[in-house]
C-alpha cells in the first residue's frame, strides 16, 4: 500500500511557472516595435518574443529557436501581414544565413536604427548627447566587403564537404554559391570554391578558408593536418585560375605558397599598406577611406603638432596622420601589428613616425613614448573600449581627441570618463561599415573645454 503524502505542498514564489516554449514551436505573433539588434520584438502570454527577420507592424508566424525565462528567440518562419516598408532580401541565402539580418529592411531605416541605438547609449550610459550630429559615413549596400570567413566541415554521414557560412543560431553550414556583400573579385572564387575542396584526396584536412581583396585577391586555408603536395597543387592551380594569392596555414602562422604580399591603398594619401591573413583591416574599403578623411578632418592636425594614435594596428590612422603633423607616435598592443606598421612607414618613405608596443591597461604617463604630451589622440580600440586609457588621458595634455568605436556601448561609457576628464563631446555620427547587418560603428570628437 502507497504511503500517503501527508506533507505540504509549497508553490514555487512567484506564482507558477510557465511551461517552456520548445524549439521549433511555431507562433503566430504581432511586431509592435525593433529591438537595437533590428530584431521585432512581439509581446505573447507574458513573455518578449525578438523575431529576426520581423518589422513593425507585421502579422508573422515565428519559429521557436531558443528561450529562458520570459525571453524567446525566434526567426520569421511566415509573413501573415507584411509591412509597407518591407523589401525583397537581395540573397536568396538571406532569411537562413547567419551573415546579414536586415536585408529585408531599407537601408535609409537601417541607417536610422544604427544612429538610434548611438544616441540611446550615449543618454542612457553617460546622460550625454554631442553638440552636433553628423550624418552618417555610408558606402555601398553591396558589393563592400572585401574578406570572409568560409565555414567547412567534413559530413561524416554524407562522405562529403560542407562548404558554406552559418546558418542564423545554429552551427548548420548553408551552402552558399554566391554573396551578394561580397566585393566583385572575390565572387568567382567563391562559387568555384567548394567544388575544388571537395576534390582534394583529403579534405578532411581542411579547418576553415578566408577570402581577401585588396590590391590583389587572395585565399587563405586553414589545415588541421599536413596537405599533400597534390592537394597543394590543386589549390595553387585554382588560385592561378582566380588571379589569386593562396596562403596556407597550419600550426603555424599563415604563409604564401609563393612569396607575395598581400595589401591595400589608401588613394587620398598615396599610401599602400601591407598586412597578412589573421591581421586586424577594416573589411569595407569605401567606408574605411571616408572614416579615415573625417577622423583627419575631425582631428584637424597641425605640422608643427605632436599627435599619438593608440590601437594603431598596422598604421590606417598613423601613415595618413604622419604625413600632416612633426611627429607621429603610434602604439599597439599586439607586437606583429606593430612591426607591420613600422614596416609599412618605412616602404611608404614615412620617416616621422614611430612605432611601440604597449599594454594599454597600464598606466600611460610614465611610459617613454608619452613625455613630452601630445597636442591630439586618435583612439581606435576594439569592442571592449579603451578605459583605462581614457582615465589618463588628460595627464598628456591634449586638447582634443577623435574616437573611433566598433561597440556604442563601451563608446557611451568612456565618454562619461571622457566628460569627468575635462573634456566635451563636440561631434558624433555613425559610420556604416556593415550594411544589412545591425553592427554600428561610430566616431566622436572631444575637445577639451577652456
Amino acid at each position: 500500500m502507497a504511503k500517503k503524502d501527508g506533507g505540504l505542498r509549497f508553490q514555487p514564489s512567484g506564482g507558477s511557472r510557465a511551461a517552456a516554449v520548445p524549439v521549433g514551436k511555431k507562433q503566430k505573433l504581432v511586431i509592435e516595435r525593433l529591438a537595437n539588434d533590428g530584431r521585432g520584438i512581439a509581446f505573447h502570454e507574458g513573455r518578449t518574443w525578438f523575431v529576426s527577420g520581423a518589422l513593425p507592424g507585421e502579422h508573422i508566424e515565428a519559429r521557436v529557436l531558443g528561450a529562458h525565462a520570459k525571453v524567446v528567440e525566434a526567426r520569421t518562419e511566415r509573413l501573415l501581414t507584411a509591412s509597407s516598408e518591407r523589401r525583397p532580401e537581395p540573397c536568396v541565402h538571406a532569411k537562413i544565413c547567419g551573415g546579414c539580418s536586415l536585408q529585408h529592411m531599407p537601408h535609409s531605416q537601417q541607417l536610422e536604427l544604427k544612429q538610434r541605438l548611438l544616441s540611446e547609449q550615449l543618454s542612457r550610459l553617460a546622460n550625454l548627447q554631442p553638440k552636433q550630429w553628423v550624418a552618417p559615413l555610408i558606402g555601398p549596400e553591396l558589393g563592400y566587403r572585401r574578406r570572409a570567413r568560409i565555414a567547412v566541415r567534413w559530413n561524416q554521414k554524407a562522405r562529403q564537404l560542407d562548404v558554406g557560412f552559418r546558418a542564423q543560431a545554429s552551427q548548420d553550414i548553408i551552402a552558399i554559391s554566391q554573396c551578394p556583400v561580397l566585393v566583385q573579385p572575390l565572387q568567382p572564387i567563391l562559387h568555384g570554391l567548394p567544388a575544388v575542396l571537395r576534390s582534394l584526396h583529403k579534405p578532411q584536412a581542411i579547418g576553415h578558408v578566408e577570402l581577401f581583396n585588396g590590391n590583389s585577391s587572395a585565399l587563405l586555408v586553414r589545415h588541421t593536418a599536413p596537405l599533400s603536395e597534390a592537394d597543394q597543387q590543386l589549390l595553387a592551380d585554382f588560385c592561378a585560375q582566380q588571379q589569386a594569392q593562396l596562403w596556407l596555414q597550419g600550426e603555424a602562422a599563415p604563409a604564401p605558397y609563393t612569396a607575395q604580399t598581400l595589401s591595400y591603398p589608401l588613394p587620398d594619401y598615396g599610401l599602400d599598406l601591407a598586412y597578412q591573413p589573421g591581421d586586424f583591416v577594416q573589411v569595407n574599403p569605401q567606408v574605411n577611406a571616408a572614416m579615415v578623411r573625417q577622423a583627419l578632418q575631425w582631428l584637424a592636425p597641425q605640422a608643427d603638432e605632436r599627435v599619438l594614435d593608440l590601437f594603431c594596428g598596422l598604421g590606417n590612422f598613423a601613415l595618413p596622420l604622419a604625413q600632416q603633423v612633426r611627429e607621429l607616435v603610434a602604439v599597439e598592443g599586439v607586437v606583429e601589428m606593430v612591426e607591420r606598421a613600422r614596416q609599412n612607414a618605412q616602404s611608404n618613405g614615412i620617416s616621422n613616425a614611430h612605432f611601440f608596443q604597449a599594454d594599454l591597461s597600464k598606466p600611460l604617463a610614465q611610459a617613454s613614448w608619452a613625455q613630452g604630451g601630445f597636442a591630439a589622440v586618435l583612439l581606435d580600440p576594439p569592442r571592449d573600449g579603451a578605459f583605462e586609457v581614457v582615465k589618463q588621458i588628460a595627464s598628456l595634455g591634449a586638447q582634443r581627441l577623435v574616437y573611433v568605436s566598433c561597440n556604442p556601448t563601451t563608446l557611451a561609457r568612456d565618454s562619461a570618463e571622457l566628460v569627468a576628464q575635462g573634456y566635451q563631446l563636440e561631434r558624433a555620427g555613425i559610420l556604416d561599415m556593415f550594411p544589412q547587418t545591425a553592427h554600428v560603428e561610430a566616431m566622436a570628437l572631444f575637445v577639451k573645454a577652456s
